[in-house]
């Protein structure tokens, strides 16, 4: 029993060391998320081009933002007004109180099941995140490991999957398209978009324009 609490102590202690030394070495390095990894350990094809920010429209990130995170460039890494009212929510935790921060610390590092544990442990890693990186660096990445469709993974290759050109040539319209099926990309096809995810995104649209940017540079 001692030796399986030593264990389990230096697993906690060893975690935040690892995360740590992978957010670092992210800067430099393109980097993959926990989905992705899923796919290949079980031999599943992952469509991704790892792409600059300078090379992906700038609608994306904007559509992003506005559809995701309009706080985006405001706060630390988590919206604590949003997650106050996610937390006293009957129906439990939500996508609606997670920041684009809290997402990317999902992806790279936590599972994809909703639950309060999880939830708990989004926050500091966000908050970590958001130290270690730009706010520039984080929309890149998340653009480059956001999951739009089976096995298709960031702007570039959702952009050629979708619209069949590069994400440095997406229009307005298809941004938001994009932005809007994130949510659930499995089941909404931003490249043939029903009448709701049509609607979803005409309303990211209209936010769009009202979205501070001045953050990416």
């Amino acid at each position: 029993m001692r030796r399986l609490i030593r264990l389990v102590v230096l697993l906690l202690l060893a975690y935040p060391a690892l995360v740590l030394l992978l957010a670092l070495l992210y800067l430099a390095v393109p980097p993959v998320s926990t989905l992705m990894l899923g796919r290949w350990l079980t031999g599943e094809s992952v469509d991704r081009t790892y792409v600059p920010l300078s090379a992906i429209s700038r609608q994306l990130p904007a559509a992003v933002i506005a559809s995701e995170d309009a706080r985006f460039c405001q706060h630390g890494g988590v919206d604590w007004g949003a997650l106050h009212q996610v937390i006293t929510d009957d129906d439990g935790p939500s996508r609606g109180a997670s920041t684009i921060s809290m997402q990317v610390a999902k992806n790279l590092f936590l599972w994809p099941s909703r639950s309060y544990v999880r939830k708990a442990v989004e926050i500091p890693l966000a908050l970590v995140l958001d130290l270690v990186w730009s706010k520039r660096r984080m929309i890149e990445i998340y653009l480059n490991i956001a999951e739009w469709g089976e096995g298709t993974f960031g702007a570039e290759a959702a952009a050629r999957r979708h619209f069949n050109k590069s994400a440095r040539d997406l229009t307005r319209r298809e941004a938001a398209l994009l932005a809007a099926s994130l949510p659930n990309p499995l089941v909404r096809n931003p490249g043939r978009p029903s009448v709701r995810l049509r609607a979803l995104a005409g309303r990211v649209q209209a936010r769009m324009d009202g979205t501070p940017l001045d953050c990416l540079g």
